[in-house]
């Protein structure tokens, strides 16, 4: 048996701006480090053996927090830029409003939720997967085949790609999937990694 525990990062302050943040290296707003900390007394209740995330500060800052709430201290924590969030190129820092007027609305909405088609300068949903996904096979699933219950803190896009290698859905069905900030989903495996529940704290 192993958990597998998801958490998108506590609202940044792009995100309370409705700017495109990508690879920008934001911090949390108040109620981000709010989130954090609520996600944490979730988390109270699990063994957790491991944690990754992503290399920007709104992930590692919420992975600190939410540990710190947790009362885990100590776990081994790696860092890659693999589970950065999509990066979202020429339409990073900008307003989401004032960029669908740049470019139009239809547009803006092709690149924001279509699978394969990527912002000028940036990454399709399926692009991140291409980064996201062979760091998750190569890490985290070993670790899960050895029983350790792991964290992963990181973005939007990237924990997408996760969720859509887990669950087995298509790339129409994960346009779908919204992951809520500062909200762990837990998927337990048994010893085959069979999915067996997920749950939504």
């Amino acid at each position: 048996m192993a958990l597998l525990i998801l958490l998108r990062h506590g609202e940044s302050q792009w995100n309370l701006e409705n700017r495109f943040t990508g690879w920008v290296d934001v911090p949390l707003s108040e109620r981000g480090i709010k989130e954090a900390r609520q996600a944490g007394n979730k988390l109270k209740a699990f063994s957790i053996d491991k944690a990754y995330t992503s290399v920007l500060r709104r992930a590692t800052e919420t992975l600190r927090i939410a540990l710190e709430a947790a009362e885990k201290n100590g776990i081994p924590i790696a860092k890659d830029q693999a589970l950065n969030e999509r990066h979202y190129g020429e339409l990073q820092g900008l307003n989401k409003e004032e960029t669908a007027k740049k470019f139009g609305a239809e547009k803006v909405k092709l690149w924001r939720r279509s699978y394969d088609i990527a912002p000028p300068g940036g990454e399709s949903l399926k692009d991140t997967a291409a980064r996201t996904l062979p760091y998750f096979k190569k890490m985290i699933i070993k670790d899960l085949r050895e029983g350790k219950n792991i964290l992963i803190a990181a973005h939007g896009n990237s924990l997408r790609s996760i969720v859509m290698e887990i669950e087995k859905l298509t790339p129409e069905q994960i346009l779908k999937v919204e992951i809520p900030t500062g909200v762990p989903i837990v998927y337990e495996f048994d010893s085959q990694l069979k999915l067996l529940s997920k749950k939504v704290l």
